[in-house]
Formats: C-alpha cells, structure tokens, sequence
C-alpha cells in the first residue's frame, strides 16, 4: 500500500492551485497539478491518481469533458471545483459521474475534509465490493462496477451502479433520500437530496419496462425509493 494517497490536481489558476497543492501536501498528501484538462488526461493515463480534484472551467478541454472521458474507463474518485453555484452544473457534474462538488471560494480545511471523506468511501474493506447481484434481465456488480441489462452492458456512472447496488441488495426496503446519501456517497457528502432524485430518473432512463422481469425501483411517494421485486 502506498504511504501516501495521491491527488491529481488539476486547475488553470496558478494562485489556487499552489495553495490546495500546499494544505493537501501538509495534510499527508502527494500532489501533483495539471492546468489544462488533455495535460490532466495524460498524466491520469501515464499515473492513475488515487483522487481528481478537477476545476470546470479549463482551457482547451473543459472539466466536463474530462470526467466524461475518464468515466469511461476508470472509477477513480472525482471532485469537481468551480466558481458557479448553480442546480445545473451540479446536476451535470453528478450525471457525467463526479462523486463530489465544490464551489469557489471555498474553505481549504473543508476542501482536504471532503477530499479524506471521498477516499475513506472510495477505498473502504474490498469484501464490501466483491458482490454481484442477479434479477431477470439485470445483473450488478459492484467489484467490476459493471451493470447488464438484458444481456447489455449498460453504462453507469459509479455512483449510479452503487446506488443501483444498494436499493437492489435491499429488495422491497423503503429508503428516504437523506438514508441514501448516507449509505451511498456517506456521511461527509456536502450535497442535497436532489442528487439521490436525478440517479434514479438516470437509472430508470437505463433499464426502460423493467416491470416485466417482476422488479422495479418504485418511488414510495412523500418517503422515498426502493427495490421492488413482486414475489
């Protein structure tokens, strides 16, 4: 194992990027810093980090399309950093696969808090992820972060599948939004409800007339979602 957890920093504003480097290098961590998003794909492929930090806006390829790149092949933990505040980035951000979300200014200590509190989930006992789950027409693993749906391969962001994992490993067991931001993202995630409500319409949109397999994922109205599976 590692001595210590490696960040991709990747961020085009020398100022900022110098001082998370220093509180992240203070705090245990070894750092090394992009500021253009294809310099950050290089580096990913060449030294896959342990953490991103990825800014939004970059020159050249934007913060989107670099988590949308990586998400094809990795499920390394991504936090996107950004100086705008609104739903849609946010949703955005979270549909293209990003684990977390934080907006400039923000605080350095919150910022390292947020980045331990992504690795402690991302890297917790491998026995929680040996598991695969199988429904008529679904099948989920979770150790290959892999999703079949009617004998495709469905793409998934991680936090998708994980959800998808979790609601399907407690079959006909009603969840509120906050039990599934605890379970799923834990309880360090900084976001709100709406990020549980945008993975399962995403999840609904990738397994269309499920219903006829006996199984669904129902919303239990003014309580929240679960796994229904018809006996």
């Amino acid at each position: 194992m590692k001595d210590k957890p490696f960040i991709l920093l990747v961020d085009d504003d020398p100022n900022i990027s110098r001082l998370v480097q220093l509180y992240l290098e203070k705090e245990g961590f070894e750092v090394k810093t992009a500021d253009r998003g294809d310099d950050a794909l290089a580096m990913f492929r060449k030294m896959p980090p342990d953490l991103i930090l990825l800014d939004v806006m970059l020159p050249g390829m934007d913060g989107w399309q670099v988590c949308r790149t990586i998400r094809k092949t990795s499920s390394i933990p991504i936090i996107m950093l950004t100086a705008k505040d609104e739903t849609f980035d946010k949703v955005l951000g979270l549909e293209l696969g990003a684990d977390d979300y934080i907006t400039k200014p923000f605080d350095t200590k919150e910022l390292v808090a947020r980045v331990k509190a992504v690795l402690r989930r991302t890297q917790g006992p491998e026995e929680e992820k040996t598991d695969t789950l199988s429904f008529p027409g679904l099948t989920v693993s979770l150790s290959q972060y892999e999703c079949h749906y009617e004998g495709r391969l469905i793409e998934m962001p991680p936090k998708e599948l994980e959800v998808l994992y979790f609601l399907a490993s407690h079959a006909n067991q009603v969840f509120t939004r906050e039990q599934l931001l605890e379970q799923v993202w834990g309880f360090d995630f900084f976001g709100d409800s709406r990020t549980v409500d945008v993975h399962i319409k995403r999840l609904r949109e990738k397994l269309p007339e499920c219903e006829k397999y006996g199984w669904m994922i129902r919303t239990v109205w003014g309580v929240g979602y679960k796994f229904e599976v018809r006996a």
